[in-house]
């Protein structure tokens, strides 16, 4: 009788110990309480974003280590990654440069943007984007940080001001921000 209860109560202490190790590292990958985070390429996984993406009819590898993003406080993220353009059609290479995800609504070029996928480019100067089907949504100026000392071939800037981040193709650059 004795040995029962005794195995009982490290049984029920061996479980609550666990549990509580088990809730702490799920926390570990989510964004501080109320904070937003921006995401490297060391950051995003397959599990977040996809190892080929389809667009216009075709599907192309992505290239984890050109990725980047933020993960928002309440556990949603936009993500963009660069893509292996090269089974499609000049025209298109020409301004499908990445693949953009996003589950919230987003601000960019000065217009609202649904959650969804994207393809998505800089042309002399000019940010594309487009839906699925190689339709243009968005065509707007962007702009380009000369002074940049190591421009990698994409990634998101945190907000120096205003809320806006910051999704670079090299240097070239559009701001956007979530819009509510």
């Amino acid at each position: 009788m004795k040995l029962s209860v005794k195995l009982v109560v490290f049984l029920s202490l061996f479980l609550l110990a666990f549990s509580l190790r088990n809730a702490s590292a799920v926390k570990a990958g989510a964004p501080p309480a109320g904070q937003n985070t921006v995401l490297k390429a060391s950051d995003i996984t397959p599990k977040l974003f996809p190892e080929h993406v389809f667009f216009r009819g075709q599907v192309a590898p992505a290239q984890l280590r050109n990725t980047g993003g933020v993960h928002f406080a309440d556990d949603l993220f936009v993500l963009a990654g660069l893509v292996d353009s090269s089974g499609y059609s000049t025209a298109i290479k020409e301004k499908y440069q990445a693949y953009l995800l996003s589950e919230v609504t987003l601000e960019i070029g000065g217009q609202t943007l649904k959650p969804g996928a994207y393809g998505l480019g800089f042309v002399n100067g000019k940010f594309i984007l487009m839906d699925l089907a190689a339709n243009n949504l968005v065509e707007t100026a962007g702009a380009r940080d000369a002074e940049m000392k190591r421009p990698v071939p994409l990634q998101v800037a945190a907000p120096s001001s205003g809320g806006n981040y910051r999704l670079y193709v090299g240097r070239d650059f559009i701001e956007f921000r979530r819009a509510y």
